[in-house]
């Protein structure tokens, strides 16, 4: 079952176990309050609540913990963290226990991986399988919306979460955290609208990601390897960074792909959604970059992503930082 819709229309009752799988943690925390308070009740309280490492846990360690009698609640909650190890090492001891499970316990495993094939997974419901993965990028504005008008009851018409998604990128604890702070900016206002993400979380990080651009469309590596320091130092999320150049450099990728079908520059950029005012800066840089540069902007993309998930050794700001000299580097000749 998608967290999604879980979290959008939880039951009343629930089942002895549940499993959160998937990579995206704002997913995740969310799905375990919710099963946390729908378990407990207004009674909730954290003595009935049990974290166990999923490294270092046995099988004994965690059913004695979900066996034992809540003091204070009608439920005793066992969380089993990176559960992974836990549920390989125990699989064929949970197959067994699943239909014995205690009702007055709530077992949920956070993992990364589900194996579906698993005599475990195919014995437990759908609807107790929680896939915890972040929407797909061009679904995440609909999400922030539907999120605004759940969760703070504010209505964010499209064009301003398209606005805070470029703003932002796709990392949805990131985007619930500014929409927590748009709805307090907003006050007794009913909606959000685009003026407001453009002034609360736009501002600085636009104007500094277009310093960028300007200085990578000139050639100057130093210039805009400055500002992207700045950004670091004044603290803005690595993910925010990526999210403003994404829109862009998306955009620009989009263009060369049209160039190579045999529109003209002017053309193939605004076709792409370049904006009048920004066709010569747009021009400039494409310029700058080649034809097979632009062209692989969408894997460069792919890749600063997946090495800033993990993929990389490298710290946050080294990765940036290569991947602004690859695009400022000047062509041999």
């Amino acid at each position: 079952m998608d967290a999604l819709a879980f979290l959008a229309k939880t039951p009343a009752k629930l089942g002895p176990l549940y499993v959160l799988h998937g990579d995206e943690a704002f997913l995740k925390r969310q799905c375990l309050r919710r099963l946390r308070d729908v378990a407990l009740g207004d009674s909730a309280d954290d003595s009935a609540v049990s974290n166990l490492p999923g490294d270092k846990a046995t099988f004994a360690d965690v059913f004695d913990e979900l066996e034992t009698l809540p003091f204070f609640g009608p439920r005793r909650v066992v969380i089993v963290d990176g559960a992974d190890p836990f549920v390989t090492k125990f699989r064929t001891q949970l197959e067994d226990k699943l239909q014995k499970l205690p009702a007055s316990g709530l077992l949920v495993l956070d993992v990364k991986t589900w194996m579906a094939t698993t005599r475990l997974a195919k014995s437990l419901a759908e609807s107790a399988t929680l896939t915890c993965k972040a929407p797909t990028s061009y679904k995440a504005p609909q999400w922030c919306s539907e999120w605004s008008q759940r969760m703070y009851q504010k209505t964010l018409p499209a064009p301003a979460a398209n606005l805070l998604v470029d703003l932002v990128g796709a990392e949805l604890g990131l985007l619930d955290q500014e929409l927590l702070k748009l709805s307090l900016y907003v006050g007794a206002r009913a909606s959000i609208e685009r003026a407001d993400v453009d002034k609360l979380v736009g501002n600085q990080r636009t104007e500094s990601i277009w310093q960028i651009f300007d200085a990578i469309g000139a050639g100057d590596a130093k210039r805009a390897l400055e500002i992207l320091a700045n950004l670091f130092e004044m603290g803005e999320e690595p993910m925010r960074i990526l999210g403003a150049m994404s829109s862009h450099l998306r955009k620009l990728g989009q263009a060369a792909r049209y160039a190579s079908g045999g529109a003209g520059l002017a053309s193939a950029l605004q076709r792409a959604g370049i904006a009048p005012f920004g066709l010569k800066g747009a021009e400039l840089q494409m310029r700058h970059l080649g034809r097979q540069r632009a062209e692989r902007i969408y894997d460069m993309l792919l890749k600063l992503n997946m090495d800033l998930r993990g993929e990389s050794q490298l710290g946050e700001q080294a990765l940036f930082e290569r991947f602004v000299l690859d695009l400022a580097r000047k062509l041999p000749g």
